[in-house]
């Protein structure tokens, strides 16, 4: 896996010899290899929905099996884009809406994680945004993976706001090449995608048209209080202690302790019975944002971190696509 894309390689176990196979583009999934060396594997991308291909010996490659049920509808290719921030070259990926010309209406998405990555697989969230005629961004900031061990480790010590500066560096060079409507850029993720969306409203406020807040960490001490002893041990290692060790870290790195700069709509989505991120830090964030008068709404689910029920997920997308008449 590197740069937004997962390949597949044959090793030669007798020479020690790598050679990149010719699978469809994107990402794949998961392969088995047959005894004739066919080998068959999963993939999409941005632009295709899921897939199970045959590569045969010969270099034929086709599509095995579809997914039973109807098949979903295609979307746009991601656009690579890399950006020189701070800490190293950015890499984001564009989704335009076919046909869009001149600035648009954008949505930067945030992944969560945060050692994780946005990639050219099919997503139906992006597919959904870019239907509804924005421009997604998506940004590997620094604490990705599939860009080394140093880019994934670089936001310890200072996590949140380490990677909103390199979305900022991406988000001003869209804005430069006419990509995104500065006015009509909004920010979006879920769990610490979420954090991000929510810590950018506060401590970037000018950047944005509005934020919505999936699950997010929102008042970083209280959050470390309620949450699992696995996800403690996690923030410990990130910041590089407890908060009764660096608690002035812990509120550097806090939306709570931005929330009186928040200046556009937010919208947060909340599981009542999250262990990840527990509703009583994100009720904080939101009674300290009514009582600051901010244009706050929340949507609470009865779930935890996400919902598996799929009539929920589809509540989710309707809701936070709603308010972005932009």
């Amino acid at each position: 896996t590197h740069a937004a894309r997962t390949r597949l390689y044959r090793y030669d176990l007798a020479t020690g010899e790598l050679t990149a196979l010719p699978t469809a583009p994107g990402c794949v999934g998961s392969a088995e290899v047959r005894p004739d060396g066919t080998v068959e594997y999963s993939c999409s991308s941005a632009a295709e929905p899921p897939t199970v291909r045959a590569l045969h010996p010969g270099g034929m490659d086709r599509v095995l099996i579809t997914p039973a049920g109807d098949r979903p509808p295609g979307s746009v290719p991601v656009e690579d884009m890399w950006v020189d921030g701070p800490g190293g070259p950015v890499h984001a990926l564009v989704a335009r809406p076919a046909g869009a010309t001149g600035p648009a209406p954008a949505v930067v998405s945030l992944h969560g994680g945060p050692h994780a990555a946005d990639e050219d697989r099919f997503s139906a969230v992006r597919a959904l945004w870019v239907d509804a005629g924005f421009t997604v961004v998506e940004i590997n900031y620094r604490g990705s993976t599939g860009y080394g061990s140093v880019w994934r480790d670089a936001i310890e010590g200072r996590p949140g706001l380490t990677e909103l500066e390199d979305v900022a560096a991406v988000v001003d060079t869209c804005v430069a090449e006419g990509i995104v409507d500065p006015e009509r850029t909004v920010v979006e993720g879920w769990s610490w995608g979420g954090y991000l969306a929510l810590l950018a409203a506060g401590t970037q406020p000018e950047r944005w048209a509005g934020a919505l807040a999936g699950v997010p960490v929102a008042d970083y001490l209280t959050a470390y209080a309620d949450e699992m002893e696995q996800l403690r041990a996690f923030d410990r290692a990130l910041f590089g202690g407890s908060p009764d060790e660096l608690p002035d870290l812990y509120r550097e790195a806090s939306p709570l302790t931005y929330v009186d700069e928040v200046r556009v709509p937010v919208l947060v989505l909340a599981g009542e019975n999250d262990p990840r991120c527990p509703i009583r830090q994100i009720d904080n964030w939101l009674a300290a944002a009514e009582a600051a008068g901010k244009d706050v709404q929340v949507y609470r689910y009865d779930a935890g971190h996400g919902s598996l029920v799929v009539d929920e997920r589809i509540r989710h997308d309707g809701t936070v696509e709603r308010p972005l008449d932009l």
